[in-house]
């Protein structure tokens, strides 16, 4: 299982008229995350893109436990259970807050593409064997 944190703090404009942080806003923070999961490992999603591989998103799921407010510091723990044999893969997140509570609960499933024709393809091996190591 792969594991891994990144902190995101809650800017004035993420939080809505009662003052915690719009529901939408959750995609994007664990996009922050995942990405930087993926860089972590040193692999570019930029570049994977750039070398004929998109990651576009299927499914978007979350729970929302409690709230996230203004200025908080967040960590969005991103998880990855299952190394992919075929054409998804599945991110789990977690976000905590300052006092380690449970914010936020969310599953992300993308599909990896050939840039240019848009057919189902799998895991570019580069990124592959990065994860694979977490997986025995």
């Amino acid at each position: 299982m792969f594991e891994y944190k990144t902190q995101v703090r809650v800017r004035y404009a993420e939080t809505d008229q009662m003052n915690v942080v719009y529901h939408g806003n959750y995609a994007q923070y664990f996009e922050v995350a995942r990405v930087e999961s993926m860089r972590s490992l040193g692999v570019s999603y930029k570049e994977m893109e750039a070398s004929g591989t998109i990651m576009p998103i299927v499914e978007l799921h979350c729970k929302y436990l409690r709230p996230a407010h203004y200025d908080d510091l967040l960590t969005v723990k991103t998880i990855l259970k299952e190394l992919p044999t075929n054409y998804r893969i599945e991110f789990h997140h977690e976000v905590y807050n300052e006092n380690e509570k449970l914010l936020t609960v969310g599953k992300v499933v993308l599909y990896f593409l050939n840039a240019t024709t848009k057919e189902k393809t799998t895991m570019p091996q580069a990124l592959k064997d990065k994860f694979a190591t977490f997986f025995h």
